[in-house]
């Protein structure tokens, strides 16, 4: 699902540098922000090519935030490449702060009652959809809220993730508390109706996840969150003291991590394994050896049940690059969402990302169908063939195929149609929106094209459905690319839209023109995140920073709320909102929340929590 422009080989060279930059150790001279310009610049400063974040967002964090990212986070390899007293001066320079600095304040809003009792109640969101099919669709008595009180939402509160660049997951709700986790390696549960917080655990490296909620053997009865982060670890947290219960690796390869929200069902957690290969890791990198998997842990105790890779051949070496570095493959068929749960014929559902190199297989880009309790592989439908897509291939080619990396980043969505029979419908980069037929092996009942698609395009994070229509946003997002190294900026008249489409026959029921962003800096239209369903309404959150509401009959706007301002924060932190992209807004108990701060892509930066209701503060 690595969403990267054909100018991707900005991170190949990023990587060069810092893999040749043997001058970082030996210099101990320059300073801060003399290091940042002559080693960093040409990734944070793209951070549309690079994945980098960039300094505006890294602004937003805390020196010793960044500290730990050069030590033992994701950026452990360059890190490793400086002195312990350069980490410090790039992390002071890039974060604008010293150590030792409060930047920002401790906690300051403590529930009154920490010892409150937790149960599930009828107005849960709990995981990626609130039901096991993953349409995004809540019911009215749940969500509490009706399509004529839609327009009347108001901001009710705020909490701002401390330290955080961007906001990057969606809120669970269960038993009238949220579940949240934050790219500052915390994760919170907060009371649902005013944002006090009961609890914050820290993982080892930042989680994104949505977290799913569910009941332990046992009496007096306890409840677990499940959740997983960007180094493949599953955690299962008291959902009541946020107490560690247990936490295992799922996948021992040093790039796996885990990107979907895991899933439970009979007292089984599920839990997606994504690859961390595509983007390129230098020159020098035998690429490429991690594969998608799903795997079944027992929900009590956290041992394996069953693990079961997208990829049956194991990786093996291949060819050799021009500069004699080893090739392996077959690698990548990455799972990045939730998997779908049959509960009729006891099947997971589940689609791929691309090959990340060379031999391609027929399980990438597809749609694979588990049994729910062995594991075993049932049938898979592939819709790309011969994706092998990295981007150190990007303009030069590894082999034979550069694929378009047009993976499936979305969960299957399980539907019964008018007529009794079913049909899963799926999202893919391609700008194409299927159904298939779960009942026949996952043969193609229709196929209709709604954006242009490509590496940042189509449809990215998940479309919904009431079971009449099937709601999809387009990202389509560009950008605009200035001549040599130099700022990648988006396009602000590239992407977007949101269409329906017949459950049943896949024609356009209606569609829905982008936003506009105006003069507004580093913005885009696009609609990358995903969307949510009540009756009679449909929300989607975009890159521009506005949250959307719209008719479910025609397409219209009913509402329409722009995050991209500063917000006093109900836990005495700064926090202001950007732009919206990944996890869509989460309905429940008359309340609608969604994060608001996802500059991965060239977007704004924010680091905001936002909850609305009718009435308001």
């Amino acid at each position: 699902m690595t969403p990267v422009l054909s100018a991707g080989r900005w991170l190949v060279y990023c990587l060069i540098v810092f893999s040749g930059a043997s001058n970082w150790a030996s210099a101990q001279g320059p300073s801060g922000d003399v290091l940042y310009k002559q080693q960093c610049a040409v990734c944070h400063e793209n951070s549309s090519q690079t994945r980098a974040p960039s300094t505006l967002a890294l602004r937003l964090m805390s020196p010793e935030n960044v500290l730990r990212s050069l030590e033992s986070g994701r950026m452990k390899e360059q890190g490793a490449l400086l002195t312990a007293a350069q980490r410090k001066m790039v992390a002071e320079f890039l974060t604008g702060k010293s150590f030792g600095q409060t930047a920002q304040s401790p906690v300051v809003n403590l529930c009154p009652n920490l010892k409150a009792a937790l149960s599930p109640s009828s107005t849960d969101w709990n995981g990626w959809s609130p039901d096991a099919n993953n349409a995004r669709f809540q019911s009215a008595a749940s969500a509490g809220l009706t399509a004529d009180q839609v327009p009347r939402l108001k901001l009710k509160w705020a909490f701002a993730f401390p330290n955080a660049p961007l906001a990057w997951g969606q809120p669970t709700v269960f038993g009238g508390r949220i579940f949240v986790p934050s790219v500052n390696r915390n994760v919170y549960s907060l009371d649902a109706k005013t944002g006090c917080q009961y609890w914050s655990f820290e993982t080892e490296v930042p989680a994104r996840t949505a977290m799913v909620i569910a009941a332990l053997p046992g009496e007096p009865k306890r409840y677990a969150a499940f959740l997983g982060d960007s180094r493949a670890t599953a955690y299962a947290l008291d959902a009541a003291t946020g107490e560690l219960l247990w936490k295992v690796r799922v996948d021992a390869h040093p790039r796996a991590k885990i990107v979907g929200a895991l899933e439970y069902f009979e007292g089984k957690v599920f839990v997606p394994v994504t690859g961390g290969e595509e983007v390129g890791l230098g020159d020098k990198y035998e690429c490429c050896s991690s594969r998608g998997a799903l795997v079944a842990l027992d929900a009590a105790t956290g041992k394996q049940i069953w693990k079961t890779y997208t990829i049956t051949e194991e990786p093996h070496p291949t060819t050799k690059t021009a500069a004699g570095i080893q090739n392996r493959g077959p690698s990548g068929a990455s799972i990045w969402s939730a998997p779908t749960i049959d509960v009729k014929k006891r099947i997971l559902y589940a689609g791929t990302g691309d090959n990340f190199s060379e031999p391609s297989t027929k399980s990438s880009d597809a749609v694979l169908a588990f049994d729910l309790d062995s594991g075993k592989l049932l049938w898979s439908k592939q819709l790309t063939e011969n994706d092998v897509f990295n981007i150190v291939c990007a303009g030069e080619g590894c082999g034979s195929h550069l694929g378009p990396d047009i993976d499936i980043g979305a969960s299957p969505i399980l539907v019964t149609l008018a007529d009794g029979k079913r049909a899963l419908l799926i999202s893919q980069k391609s700008g194409v929106a299927h159904a298939l037929d779960p009942d026949n092996k996952g043969e193609i009942l229709w196929a209709t094209r709604v954006g242009k698609g490509g590496r940042l395009g189509g449809i990215q994070w998940g479309s919904a459905s009431d079971g009449k229509n099937m709601y999809v946003a387009v990202s389509d997002i560009s950008h605009l690319q200035s001549s040599g190294i130099g700022r990648m900026v988006a396009d602000p008249k590239a992407g977007g839209g949101i269409f329906a489409l017949d459950v049943k026959t896949g024609e356009k029921v209606w569609a829905a023109p982008p936003g506009s962003c105006g003069d507004r800096s580093s913005c885009s239209p696009a609609q990358s995140a995903a969307v949510s369903v009540i009756p009679g309404v449909v929300f989607s959150g975009s890159v521009d920073g506005h949250l959307r509401a719209y008719s479910t009959a025609d397409g219209k706007v009913v509402w329409d709320f722009d995050t991209v301002q500063e917000f006093t924060a109900v836990n005495g932190v700064s926090g202001k909102g950007g732009a919206m992209d990944g996890p869509g807004p989460t309905i429940a108990g008359g309340m609608l929340y969604i994060g608001s701060g996802y500059s991965v892509w060239g977007g704004l930066p924010g680091n905001i929590l936002l909850a609305f209701s009718v009435d308001g503060k």
